[in-house]
């Protein structure tokens, strides 16, 4: 093998195994320090540091990243709930996005919201330099959007308040406990014949990929898991009652998207 292809091979190995440490640094391993730190808990504990520290938020949340992380199917994930809103009739109704998300998801789902007629979309989300960092990409809807710290497990919203809600892949970084929760408050604060929209991993239907994404979230995510078989958001949803679901699946299974609709 040629000098230049060993350096190659070298550099690329080097860029991910890098890579691989400084998300592990900013997510579970932060946590696992934390958890260690007398005293550090609190509603924020279960939070990584990159996406509550405004300089990481910056880094990371660059559209190419993004889309890498989700194996370049966020497109597809995102343009399924646009779609969804699109087919709404949300004249003079609010929509809702619980918690803020990387990438351009959020400036798609606004703009498709008030394209369905939306009178307002409300952006809720428990890290005030997420919703600073929101504020940034939402700036040329004006008024429009409204912008409030919250926490998704215990909403400070009424019952029945909005007609959408969009929750892009939260509840795998939610503690169990949290996850029943985080649900519970979306149809709460739905009104009936309102739609949540909810995107997630999924348990791949490829063994190899599912042998791949088990070592990604023991490494990283490890509350991700549940997904696939005790908290997996449908199954969770159908037990609750009252909601009428559907799943959209992607990529080998490795991702869904849940429509929901509430009875």
């Amino acid at each position: 093998m040629d000098a230049w292809m060993i350096h190659g091979v070298f550099a690329l190995a080097a860029v991910l195994v890098s890579t691989g440490i400084f998300f592990f640094v900013v997510t579970r391993g932060a946590l696992i320090v934390r958890g260690l730190t007398p005293g550090s808990q609190s509603e924020r504990s279960h939070v990584y540091p990159i996406y509550s520290n405004m300089g990481l938020i910056k880094m990371v949340d660059f559209q190419p990243i993004i889309s890498a992380i989700l194996l370049f199917q966020y497109h597809r994930l995102v343009s399924k709930i646009v779609s969804g809103l699109r087919q709404q009739d949300l004249r003079g109704k609010k929509v809702l996005i619980t918690s803020c998300a990387f990438g351009n998801v959020m400036p798609r789902v606004v703009k498709a919201a008030l394209q369905s007629g939306a009178e307002r979309v409300l952006v809720a989300d428990i890290i005030p330099n997420e919703l600073e960092h929101a504020r940034s990409k939402l700036a040329h809807f004006g008024n429009k959007v409204e912008f409030v710290v919250d926490n998704a497990t215990a909403m400070k919203q009424r019952e029945g308040a909005v007609d959408a809600n969009v929750i892009f892949f939260l509840l795998h970084e939610l503690p169990h406990h949290l996850k029943g929760q985080a649900l519970a408050e979306a149809g709460r604060m739905l009104a009936p014949g309102g739609k949540l929209y909810l995107g997630e991993f999924h348990r791949p239907e490829l063994r190899v990929l599912r042998a791949l994404s088990w070592t990604y979230f023991k490494v990283f995510e490890p509350l991700g898991l549940a997904l696939w078989n005790t908290h997996d958001p449908l199954a969770c949803l159908d037990e609750m009652g009252g909601w009428k679901c559907d799943r959209t699946t992607y990529f080998f299974g490795n991702f869904q998207i849940v429509t929901a609709t509430k009875q």
